[in-house]
């Protein structure tokens, strides 16, 4: 079973690089391959199709993880009863309008920063090709990932991993060891990091009504120092081009503003200002997604219903009062360790003691060991299920 399934993500992977080198219609390749990428487009590049974004698979798994969050989101903010009366269907129908919803906006405004190779009608013609190529692009991606999920392993991680991998190619080309000291040993320090965050827990006791041997005493409830792993920093660039995008906009209607036009003009990663924008981001992002995916409330429910409970503590406000504390001091960690692994390279290229090429490398470090990490115990789980022999 885990060779077939290995060899099924294998297969996953060598499409969706073809996806990744098949061009656009009449989209200039050629320009692309000799373009400098900076830090931003590597961090975009995590879920993004490929680095240069002008390939089929330019949207890469953004518009499903993004469409993914937001119908989280909504759900974490209905109530129970609410939420009992959604059939997953319809929930899975919601969330696949959305992500075709998302991917057409953004191929739309992927188009108008593309480089083609034709002008006048043609062009347009061009980009309304190059819209609806990504779009089925990224409905394709979105098949492979479903598809790695049930008979694969890693699931949309799978294809995610590969973009990481790919980032760190392109980031580390023409830089000789010298030049890469100071980013590997940081990036060394930042897997360390990663590796305890994602490996430690907070045990909290439960009493389990159904259990009443030795075991009794060995039931807790576990919750990840890192309880949303590495999605915040895949997200936070994202976050940030919108941030980007609204001053943008903001500047467009106050053209005469000199403050406005300072935000605009600093709102990059290679300045103080759009460091620590992107940092806030970050943080903020850590904090709001382990909110919404370890929901107090959620689990709170649960015990309700199957009567078991938190040791010396009553069920309900109680339990969901203790849970919420305990999850919010365990995001305000992450958060702060994410932070500072992120932002002490961005600190570092201020100062001219980091390539600002390389800024991204840290982060690309840091979600290539969390997903490593999860492919890691998904193998081990597959491995001790075959273990088991059957009776007959």
């Amino acid at each position: 079973m885990l060779k077939d399934k290995l060899l099924y993500t294998v297969l996953i992977i060598l499409v969706y690089l073809l996806g990744k080198g098949i061009p656009l219609y009449m989209v200039d390749f050629s320009t692309y391959m000799n373009m400098q990428v900076d830090a931003e487009s590597l961090l975009l590049q995590t879920i993004s199709g490929d680095v240069y974004q002008c390939s089929l698979f330019a949207l890469g798994i953004s518009p499903y993880m993004i469409s993914s969050i937001i119908v989280q989101v909504i759900s974490s903010f209905r109530n129970a009863e609410s939420r009992k009366k959604s059939s997953p269907t319809g929930m899975n129908r919601f969330t696949l309008a959305l992500t075709l919803l998302l991917a057409v906006l953004l191929a739309v405004v992927q188009a108008q920063e593309l480089q083609f190779r034709v002008e006048g009608e043609a062009l347009m013609l061009a980009k309304v090709i190059a819209v609806v190529e990504m779009v089925a692009g990224a409905m394709m991606i979105l098949y492979l990932s479903s598809r790695n999920k049930k008979y694969g392993i890693g699931g949309q991680s799978a294809l995610i991993f590969v973009n990481v991998i790919d980032g760190i190619n392109v980031m580390l080309q023409g830089y000789d060891i010298q030049q890469l000291a100071v980013p590997l040993i940081i990036s060394f320090v930042v897997i360390v990091i990663m590796v305890v965050m994602e490996n430690a827990e907070k045990r909290i006791p439960v009493q389990r009504i159904s259990i009443h041997n030795i075991y009794a005493d060995k039931n807790y409830l576990a919750i990840k120092l890192n309880p949303i792993g590495v999605m915040p920093a895949m997200f936070s660039m994202a976050f940030f081009m919108l941030a980007q995008l609204l001053v943008s906009v903001i500047c467009w209607f106050m053209p005469e503003n000199g403050y406005v036009s300072w935000w605009q003009d600093n709102m990059e990663l290679s300045e103080p200002l759009g460091i620590a924008v992107y940092i806030l981001i970050l943080y903020c992002l850590t904090i709001g997604f382990s909110r919404v995916f370890v929901n107090p409330g959620e689990i709170t429910e649960q015990f309700l219903k199957s009567g078991d409970s938190l040791q010396d503590l009553h069920a309900g406000k109680d339990t969901k009062k203790y849970l919420s504390q305990s999850i919010t001091k365990i995001s305000l960690l992450s958060a702060m360790v994410m932070s500072i692994c992120l932002g002490v390279p961005m600190i570092l290229q201020l100062t001219g003691g980091f390539e600002s090429s390389l800024v991204s490398l840290p982060s690309s470090i840091m979600m290539l060991t969390g997903l490593w990490c999860n492919l890691y115990r998904e193998v081990m789980a597959i491995r001790d299920l075959e273990a088991y022999k059957p009776f007959i």
